[in-house]
This record gives C-alpha cells, sequence and structure tokens, in this order.
C-alpha cells in the first residue's frame, strides 16, 4: 500500500505562481519501488469532473500535460526522495480547483484515472481575479 500526501496549494493571485508536492510513503514506497510507479498529477474544479493536468514516467525523463496547462506547468519528481512536484506558473481562475496526486505501476504516461492505483487527498488551489 502507498500513501500519497499534497501539499503546497493555496490562495494566488492570477498571473501568480505556486508549487506543488506529493510525497509517497508506506509498507512499498521504497526508493526503488516509488521510480516504478508513473506519477500523474489530475484536478477536480468546482462543478466538474476530475481532469487530467499531468504526468510524468519512471525515470522523469518523458512528461505529458493537458492541453490547457502545457507551457504554465512543469512536473518533476525526486525518486530519491519519494516525491514529485508540479510548477504552476501563470495561473488563471479556471486553474482553480482542488489538485489530486496519483501513482500506478501500469500508469505509463497515462491520461487515464483508471490506471492510477493510488490517490492522495487533494490540495486545495484557489486563483482570484
Amino acid at each position: 500500500q502507498v500513501q500519497l500526501v499534497e501539499s503546497g496549494g493555496g490562495l494566488v493571485q492570477t498571473g501568480g505562481s505556486l508549487s506543488l508536492s506529493c510525497a509517497a510513503s508506506g509498507r512499498t514506497a521504497s526508493s526503488y519501488a516509488f521510480s516504478s510507479y508513473g506519477m500523474g498529477w489530475f484536478r477536480q474544479g468546482p462543478g466538474k469532473e476530475r481532469e487530467f493536468v499531468a504526468t510524468i514516467g519512471w525515470s522523469g525523463a518523458m512528461t505529458r500535460y493537458a492541453d490547457s496547462v502545457k507551457g504554465r506547468f512543469t512536473i518533476s519528481r525526486d525518486n530519491a526522495k519519494n516525491t514529485v512536484y508540479l510548477l504552476m506558473s501563470s495561473l488563471k481562475p479556471e486553474d482553480t480547483a482542488v489538485y489530486y496526486c496519483a501513482a500506478g505501476s501500469r500508469a505509463v504516461l497515462s491520461t487515464q484515472r483508471s490506471l492510477y492505483d493510488y490517490w492522495g487527498q487533494g490540495t486545495q488551489v484557489t486563483v482570484s481575479s
């Protein structure tokens, strides 16, 4: 079992930046095991379905982004720290959502929620206009 804990959310003005972190822990979350998981960020805005934001491959060399955040968000990971990050810049009010971290051994740069086995509890990001 893997536990994921997000942090770094908050309130920011339009055009601002925030950095989210997601730390993995648990019996199988050794550095070796963590590096075998594809990691992703999803978000759920008010009244909306949860949607894909970004994903990163096992080594961190490959990434994939939703069109809506491409060029503004950057996903990265540190396998030695069992942590994945999401740096968000040029934030817009439509980026307001609860952001969730997810891990999946089958999630190879996947945008599909069903391929992620473990989810964090989410962290709120609010962008004021």
